[in-house]
């Protein structure tokens, strides 16, 4: 696969989250938040062993290690996400998450212990305006579901990084698969010990779980580690700035959304900010990580 190809499907990852947001804005309000991420990712993961049973049935104990790992962060990431999304509208949930994409170079400066370029200081600071004019409201309270966005995105950096690692030592289809599984296991823990679990009562409410876990789930976090292999966590990150503007879109044309002017203009800033600190040249995306 070339990095061209990898990117490619990155995007359709990215379309595919883009609509997670209005699945997740569906049902949040009728089911309790930990129980969709068992139940997303848990049909996510039955399916795609259906599919893979004879290239995964034999795993080794460090993808199981590291599927542990990364299944552990993608729980929190939802679970996060899902109390964001339930206080706080669908187009707003998506640009508060987009912040991953910022994010990753930001922690890649801790990691390879160099100071940050020129136009990360830039998206930084661009990003930072974004926020305030998207969080901070009349009363200049910011909503709690504007936190647990953020809490999301700062996991989904850490997630991006990691995958990107991880991928380089063990194979990707299994850590991409196994990954769903203990992100079920966790949060079928967590629904047993704070919520009453429930199952969808209305065929909308079937119909945003399936999409949440076949389009979203199995397709998204199965191509993202095998895609990542061949990329870097830049370009990964740059793509995935794509996901608030289909979120955005996929809000305003099914649930009417609409952030107004200043909503509108703090997003645009936002997606300029990642843009800016994720624009990398050719040497730059040579670079292994």
């Amino acid at each position: 696969m070339t990095q061209r190809q990898a990117n490619l499907i990155l995007a359709t990852v990215s379309l595919a989250w883009g609509a997670s947001y209005i699945f997740m804005k569906i049902t949040v309000d009728v089911i309790p938040p930990i129980t969709i991420v068992a139940l997303r990712f848990g049909i996510a993961f039955i399916v795609m062993v259906l599919i893979f049973f004879k290239k995964i049935i034999r795993v080794d104990a460090k993808t199981l290690k590291y599927s542990a790992i990364v299944g552990a962060l993608l729980c929190g990431i939802f679970i996060a996400l899902m109390y964001g999304v339930k206080n706080t509208t669908a187009s707003t949930a998506g640009f508060l998450t987009s912040t991953t994409v910022i994010l990753v170079p930001v922690l890649q400066i801790f990691i390879t212990r160099k100071l940050p370029s020129r136009k990360i200081v830039c998206g930084v600071l661009i990003v930072s305006t974004g926020l305030a004019l998207l969080l901070i409201g009349d009363d200049f309270t910011i909503a709690s579901g504007a936190y647990y966005c953020l809490v999301a995105a700062l996991l989904y950096a850490v997630h991006i990084i990691v995958t990107n690692r991880f991928v380089r030592e063990v194979d990707a289809l299994q850590l991409g698969i196994y990954q769903l599984g203990f992100a079920t296991f966790f949060a079928t823990v967590g629904t047993f010990l704070f919520e009453t679990p429930v199952l969808p009562a209305s065929a909308i409410h079937w119909f945003s779980i399936l999409g949440l876990a076949l389009i979203c789930s199995a397709y998204g976090f199965v191509m993202q580690p095998i895609a990542q292999k061949y990329t870097t966590p830049e370009s990964t990150g740059f793509l995935f700035s794509l996901e608030p503007i289909f979120s955005a879109i996929f809000a305003f044309i099914f649930i009417n959304e609409n952030m107004g002017l200043q909503g509108y203009f703090a997003a645009m800033l936002i997606l300029a900010g990642v843009l800016i600190a994720n624009s990398t040249s050719k040497k730059q995306l040579e670079i292994d990580f």
